[in-house]
């Protein structure tokens, strides 16, 4: 006993060495940095396979990029359905695909929206009736998401074909959507390295202020560099100025980053990181088109209202 004692009491003259039982501060580890390495080297894999493809469709035009555009709606609108109910509601996938898809064949052709919206009304409504009538709870909850994310996706999707339907579409559809892409990169990366300020912690918590003011000046300098560059190769009458570049740039910035926090609100709700697994690195089609969603009309009367 004693010398037990007499350990103990050494133990205690000696004390416990400096930084024992301290938290220490997280440091990146090898192996989360290998994990970014991978996750980048997949996004850039799905970029370099798939871009080939989408700027000969752009260029195509006509019916083969208005059947791009449908099947980009189809599959989000199905990843849609699948997000919901991951939080136990049940949209009617059939109505909601095939109406959406619909949706933005006949916004398109124009005269059509109103006729197919109160078709689609009127069919699901039908729908839903009959489910509440057999006992389904929620039918009316239901059927309200089926019909939000019919014109979600079937009207906003509709506008990519439409930009690319203006005199010189090909090239505007050219400046807004990698002018999108240079903003949210630009995001991505100032966020990273600068980024101290959250932009909107439950919805999307690695969004800084940060990252979001980074992206207005990435959008803002990307689309004005596109523009002087397609100025300069085309002939297009009117001609793209580089102002154009600048103004399309600042007001997509800015404003398209609510399609994503859109998509983040849907995805947080129901404790779901991704829309789908469909690119490795990406996620889903819709994680991947949520900015052009909103990007394509805000593009689309910019451009018919001030430049064209």
């Amino acid at each position: 006993m004693v010398h037990y004692a007499n350990l103990l009491a050494g133990l205690r003259q000696r004390g416990i060495s400096q930084g024992v039982g301290r938290i220490q501060k997280a440091r990146p580890t090898f192996w989360s940095h290998s994990c970014f390495l991978i996750m980048l080297s997949e996004r850039i894999l799905v970029v370099v396979t798939l871009l080939p493809i989408g700027l000969a469709f752009i260029f195509w035009g006509g019916y083969p990029f208005m059947g791009l555009v449908a099947l980009f709606v189809a599959l989000a609108s199905w990843e849609y359905v699948k997000l919901f109910r991951a939080g136990a509601y049940d949209p009617a996938a059939d109505v909601l695909v095939g109406g959406a898809t619909v949706l933005m064949l006949a916004h398109v052709g124009g005269a059509y929206t109103s006729p197919v919206v109160v078709a689609l009304l009127f069919l699901g409504a039908t729908r839903f009736l009959v489910a509440f009538e057999r006992g389904e709870s929620q039918a009316a909850i239901n059927y309200a998401i089926t019909i939000h994310g019919i014109i979600y996706f079937g009207l906003l999707g509709a506008y990519l074909v439409r930009l690319r339907a203006l005199p010189g579409g090909t090239w505007w559809l050219l400046l807004v959507l990698p002018t999108v892409w240079i903003a949210d990169s630009a995001a991505y990366f100032v966020g990273r390295r600068l980024g101290r300020h959250a932009l909107s912690p439950r919805l999307s918590p690695k969004k800084t202020w940060e990252g979001y003011f980074g992206g207005i000046l990435g959008g803002i300098l990307g689309g004005a560099v596109l523009a002087a560059t397609y100025g300069t190769w085309t002939t297009l009458q009117p001609d793209i100025h580089l102002w154009h570049g600048v103004v399309l740039g600042g007001v997509l910035s800015i404003l398209t980053p609510l399609g994503d926090l859109t998509e983040s609100m849907f995805k947080r709700q129901f404790g779901v990181k991704d829309s789908s697994h469909l690119l490795p690195g990406h996620g889903g089609v819709w994680d991947r088109i949520d900015s052009w969603l909103w990007a394509a009309p805000l593009g689309y009367y910019l451009i018919t209202l001030l430049f064209v």
